[in-house]
Parts: C-alpha cells; sequence; structure tokens
C-alpha cells in the first residue's frame, strides 16, 4: 500500500499513526503542497487535492478517517477500531466531530500563526483569530466535559478516535492554541502523546 502525504499535515497524521499502531507497513510518498507538479499529480489521484491518499491495488482511497477505518478492517485481530455496534459507533462519532468541529477550529488558528507566515500571505488577521479561538474553545469544552470521568475517548482503551481527535493538536505550541483552560484535554493529550504512534510519527519542524 501506497500513502501519499506529507508530515505537517495533521490529516496524514491520523493515517500515520492508525499505520503505526497496527504495524502496518506503508510506502510512504511525501507530497509537496508548495509545489505545482506535486499538486498537478495529486490532483490525478484526489479531485480535493488534498492528503493523505491511500493507493491499495486498484482502490484509490481519501480522507484521512475513511482510511483509518480501512486500514484498521484490515487487521481482524485489532481492538482500534471495535466491532461491536454501539463501541464502533461511538468511535465515529469522535471521529466526524473532530473533522466537524474540533479540526476545523484549531485549522483556522494554524493558518494564521503560523502558515500566513510560511507563505507569506500576511499577518494574522485578528478577526480570524477571534473565531477560531471561540470555535476551539467551545469544541474543547465539550471534550473536557466528555474526558472528565474516563481515560481515553471511547471504552477503557485507545482508539481511532484518540488519532482523529488529536491529531491537529500537533501544532499545540506553534499556534499557541489556546487550551490551558481545559485540564483533562491536557492531561488526555498528554497520555496520547506518550503512545508510541504519537512518537513515532512527530514531524522535524
Amino acid at each position: 500500500m501506497q500513502l501519499y502525504h506529507n508530515p505537517l499535515s495533521s490529516n496524514a497524521r491520523r493515517v500515520a499513526m492508525t499505520a503505526a499502531h497496527l504495524g502496518i507497513r506503508l510506502d510512504s510518498i511525501e507530497v509537496n503542497l508548495m509545489r505545482d507538479d506535486d499538486r498537478r499529480r495529486l490532483q490525478e489521484l484526489n479531485p480535493n487535492v488534498k492528503v493523505p491518499v491511500l493507493v491499495d491495488g486498484e482502490l484509490v482511497l481519501w480522507a484521512s478517517c475513511a482510511i483509518m477505518q480501512y486500514l484498521a478492517d484490515g487487521k481482524p485481530d485489532q481492538a482500534l477500531y471495535p466491532r461491536g455496534l454501539v463501541p464502533r459507533t461511538c468511535v465515529n462519532r469522535w471521529m466526524f466531530w473532530a473533522c466537524q468541529h474540533f479540526s476545523p477550529a484549531i485549522g483556522v488558528l494554524v493558518w494564521e500563526q503560523v502558515w500566513k507566515k510560511i507563505v507569506e500571505a500576511g499577518e494574522p488577521d485578528p478577526r480570524e483569530l477571534a473565531r477560531g479561538t471561540a470555535d476551539l474553545q467551545r469544541a474543547a469544552a465539550v471534550l473536557d466535559k466528555h474526558l472528565s470521568e474516563r481515560e481515553w475517548l471511547v471504552g477503557g482503551c485507545v482508539t481511532l478516535a484518540e488519532y482523529a481527535v488529536a491529531a491537529p493538536l500537533m501544532y499545540m505550541e506553534q499556534a499557541r492554541l489556546p487550551l490551558d483552560d481545559y485540564p483533562q484535554l491536557l492531561a488526555w493529550f498528554a497520555r496520547v502523546r506518550e503512545l508510541p504512534a504519537w512518537r513515532h510519527t512527530t514531524p522535524v519542524w
């Protein structure tokens, strides 16, 4: 299986962590999204021109959470993506929540605080910073409350939900994410950072 990715993409990191956790070897092909040639080649695989993309034989699969689920379903004895209806549904809920609420809020702050400087797109926009901060704090409050009585997001062990939700927090320091008021979230993230899959996929900044 081939994985088209970029190590600075939190979406791609979700997949890399899943593969590392499951012991799946992927042939990694790094895509430089700043290069027109790389973007053209990527568009041939994914019309959204985004990473990650998994190629497994004739299957070309994009969307990080779909790839995560595919990898886990290919390992019948794994516990990362539980097979029971209720626990699997709960894992799905947090994966969808991450894509719909948590990641987009963090993405605003990462763009304003990190990527604008890299691509020379101007100074951070105070209105966008305020919007991203408000959205992130609303989502963080939900996550913090959920974690007040549990160690992991679903059940008593690490699941795909951990990697889906935690991935964008890779920009915690660089984007100065305003999360100091959410101790349960921070404690959970500290546990995630100790997982081998997190440590083995940490990019070099």
